[in-house]
């Protein structure tokens, strides 16, 4: 039976249509960790830290994408809630074509400073010649990252979101596929690595654009975009969050990676950068439900549904509490096998690294209501709120504490950074989810 917007969702509903974002955003989060575990045990632990390096630019670019992709989601499931199918399509249509004016241009330019950048970025010598390889072919191919990214959103407004995870696996599988190709069997090296990549981006960016021109029975479809700059606006705004959530984390990965050369050298980059894999494997689950929601959310919003509405935020936020919990406990007990797959070869990174993720695990039991609380704001088009909440989890609470806490407790003070600044920032989310139940009326 197909799931609508418009629907009441019980349990059982609400975990069903978010269900294709889920396994999408894990199966994301599983083909990035592929990449890891190839350049590390093929490659090398230098690979692997050089690709950490340079990841922060990447990010950046991309992260454009994901401001236009969720605030435009929104403001696009908004209008599809008031009932203006044609209004909804142009604003789909014009945030999609800035996406790829924004993404070739920004490339464009970041591939002619690569090196300067790199090094701005905590490159050594040892590691420059890879993170300039690696840079290059993806900044090549980040605008179908960018769109990939804005899709996956779209296609869960437009009621399609198991084609969204259909192509997220095949995008997947061809990373997997190629990797394996180019680096075990090539011998390409990390440039192998960079290809295989690119090539699931452009499967996952590339042939959305082809479906939503061609006519079918989505619910949106691209047209001739009409000028609308309060949209544009609008959207930048709403989606300020993400972008910012994203440019923060490169920046707070870049004070990880000097903070870990410092005390470990190149071996610490590499613990940090399996940590941060398999932290991905983990929130995956929490992200993905928060994008599932979010379009009904703003559905509801814009189509005045309050008590649907109360009704969505009652079992997400019991959704969210549950996975949180589970996911902690899932970490601490398989974090050895788990890190065994990166660093297995290397005794004394496999040490490092477990003790690590086992404290950094912590977290999880935090950052579940914080990744919703900012993707519910975001979905009623407040990003204010939104951007406040993400800013202060992944920048400043995280910058300062990572700057601080390995000065007090070393090495532990770099895995626990992460604990402090979920727990934090919850503080936060729950003083605005409190404080703004009588604006929404989702309580």
């Amino acid at each position: 039976m197909k799931i609508q917007l418009s629907d009441h969702f019980t349990y059982g509903r609400l975990l069903r249509f978010t269900l294709p974002s889920i396994v999408m955003m894990i199966f994301t989060s599983i083909y990035s960790v592929v990449d890891g575990m190839f350049v590390s045990n093929i490659v090398g632990a230098n690979a692997l830290s050089s690709i950490n390096i340079i990841m922060p630019l990447i990010m950046v670019v991309g992260a454009f994408g994901f401001m236009l992709g969720t605030g435009g989601c929104a403001e696009v499931s908004k209008t599809l809630g008031e009932g203006d199918g044609k209004r909804a399509d142009e604003y789909f249509s014009l945030l999609i074509s800035t996406i790829i004016v924004i993404g070739v241009s920004l490339s464009a330019v970041c591939i002619i400073f690569i090196r300067p950048v790199a090094r701005l970025l905590g490159a050594s010598d040892i590691l420059m010649a890879d993170c300039i390889t690696y840079g290059v072919i993806l900044l090549a191919g980040c605008t179908f990252f960018m769109l990939q990214t804005s899709f996956q959103t779209f296609f869960i407004a437009a009621e399609r979101p198991h084609l969204g995870l259909a192509l997220t696996v095949a995008s997947g599988v061809a990373n997997m596929v190629f990797d394996f190709l180019f680096v075990y069997v090539l011998r390409m090296g990390i440039a192998g690595a960079a290809f295989a990549t690119v090539i699931g981006y452009a499967i996952g960016g590339l042939v959305p654009l082809f479906y939503f021109l061609a006519p079918n029975g989505s619910r949106l479809r691209l047209i001739r975009p009409r000028w609308y700059p309060r949209v544009l606006l609008r959207s930048s705004v709403n989606g300020a969050s993400e972008m910012l959530s994203n440019i923060s984390a490169s920046i707070v990965t870049f004070l990880y990676n000097i903070q870990m050369m410092r005390l470990a050298g190149e071996s610490g980059v590499a613990a940090i950068t399996v940590i941060m894999y398999v932290n991905f494997i983990f929130v995956a689950i929490l992200i993905g439900f928060a994008m599932g929601s979010a379009p009904i959310i703003s559905y509801q919003y814009g189509a005045k549904g309050y008590d649907e509405l109360k009704n969505l935020f009652r079992k997400c936020s019991t959704v969210i509490l549950l996975c949180s919990a589970a996911m902690a406990a899932l970490a601490e007990l398989t974090a050895r096998p788990v890190v065994s797959f990166f660093v297995s070869a290397d005794a004394a990174l496999m040490e490092m690294t477990v003790r690590g993720f086992r404290l950094y695990a912590l977290a999880f039991l935090f950052c579940g209501v914080n990744i919703f609380a900012s993707s519910f704001f975001t979905s009623l088009c407040n990003g204010r709120i939104s951007a406040i909440i993400s800013v202060l989890r992944s920048l400043v609470l995280q910058g300062i504490l990572i700057l601080v806490l390995p000065r007090l407790l070393g090495l532990d003070g770099v895995w626990l950074t992460a604990v402090f600044t979920e727990a934090g920032t919850l503080l936060v989310s729950l003083f605005f989810l409190l404080r703004e139940k009588n604006e929404y009326f989702y309580l």
